[in-house]
């Protein structure tokens, strides 16, 4: 069972191509490392991953087959900004519920405060947006997670704290995670396997 891109090119302006070629298959339960330079394309091949853009040239499959376009999506994306991943319009309670119903335990382990769930979106820090979007990705037929510099909004000990959730989760429930992040201790200590986009 695996996530695949497969000869996977995509470019902004024509005839000009922010990455061609590129090549990278995530089995259940591994957890991969994207790293490159700024510009490289690293979060538009996370969003080509998660269905959220189309690439110009070649594919992405899941389990061998095109990626659904409808339902709970099983590739499920953490923004790096998390402000542009929610509704605005709907408090938060109906944005966690948008996919699935957390149970209690996990918004706690998250460090998510059951005032919040009540509030707008704007009435809470991009650290506090960020916990919600973790929880609303981590429902139970998520069975990959495209992480986009997850946790830095957070501070080192939150950072922490969040990922260890994270990986209790992907372990218990064999999920894959692909980790976009400039910081290299953070890939070094999680990630079985770095792939490296600034080659492409």
């Amino acid at each position: 069972m695996q996530l695949k891109a497969i000869d996977v090119g995509f470019g902004y302006q024509k005839n000009s191509w922010t990455f061609r070629n590129l090549q990278l298959a995530i089995g259940k339960g591994e957890i991969v490392g994207l790293v490159g330079p700024s510009g490289a394309g690293k979060t538009t091949f996370g969003r080509i991953l998660a269905g959220y853009e189309k690439p110009l040239e070649g594919m992405v499959t899941l389990n061998d087959s095109p990626l659904p376009t409808t339902g709970y999506h099983p590739v499920q994306l953490v923004f790096q900004h998390p402000e542009k991943a929610v509704n605005p319009k709907w408090r938060m309670l109906k944005i966690l519920h948008e996919g699935w119903d957390p149970d209690d335990e996990l918004l706690e382990r998250l460090g998510i405060e059951k005032e919040w769930l009540h509030r707008w979106p704007n009435e809470l820090s991009g650290g506090e947006l960020q916990r919600f979007c973790v929880a609303r990705a981590l429902g139970p037929k998520t069975q990959f997670l495209i992480a986009d510099e997850m946790t830095t909004m957070l501070d080192s000990i939150t950072q922490a704290q969040i990922w260890q959730v994270v990986l209790d989760i992907a372990q218990k429930r064999n999920i894959g995670i692909l980790v976009i992040s400039h910081e290299a201790p953070l890939i070094e200590r999680l990630c079985s396997r770095i792939v490296d986009i600034s080659n492409n």
